[in-house]
């Protein structure tokens, strides 16, 4: 099973941006504890960072037929993106949202994405513990289809 994970705009600063929301671990320890999961659930990952609305709609397009299923922190995308919410719909497998802060706890503004009214599932607030929660439920997801 291959997954296809995609961090959206500034999480590559994680670790020194706002660490008392987000924590001081890095995109890079985020990324090690995810294929440590991965490989312990007999998953291959294909990981992306990338800050554009674009570059998401196209990596999550070009996993048509390459991938299983996805991961995606749409970062602030979450709460303006139809065009990721349409892409999500559009891939044909299923893609689960994350977030590492819980955004019904933030601003009142945080609280609603559009993209995960188009995701099979969302997982917010657990830190890094959310994409190794999102990693399970997608392996579940997938093999239950």
């Amino acid at each position: 099973m291959k997954v296809l994970v995609v961090h959206g705009p500034n999480l590559n600063l994680l670790g020194r941006r706002e660490p008392d929301v987000y924590g001081t671990k890095t995109l890079d320890d985020l990324n090690r504890r995810l294929n440590e999961a991965a490989a312990s659930l007999g998953i291959t990952l294909d990981i992306h960072q990338t800050q554009h609305e674009g570059e998401i709609i196209e990596l999550l397009h070009g996993g048509i037929g390459a991938v299983s299923g996805a991961i995606v922190n749409p970062g602030g995308y979450a709460h303006t993106s139809r065009a990721i919410a349409d892409a999500f719909r559009a891939v044909g497998y299923p893609v689960v949202e994350v977030h590492l802060s819980n955004i019904h706890g933030r601003e009142p503004w945080r609280a609603r994405s559009v993209t995960a009214e188009a995701a099979a599932g969302v997982v917010t607030g657990f830190e890094h513990a959310s994409y190794v929660a999102a990693l399970h439920a997608l392996k579940t997801l997938t093999e239950e289809r």
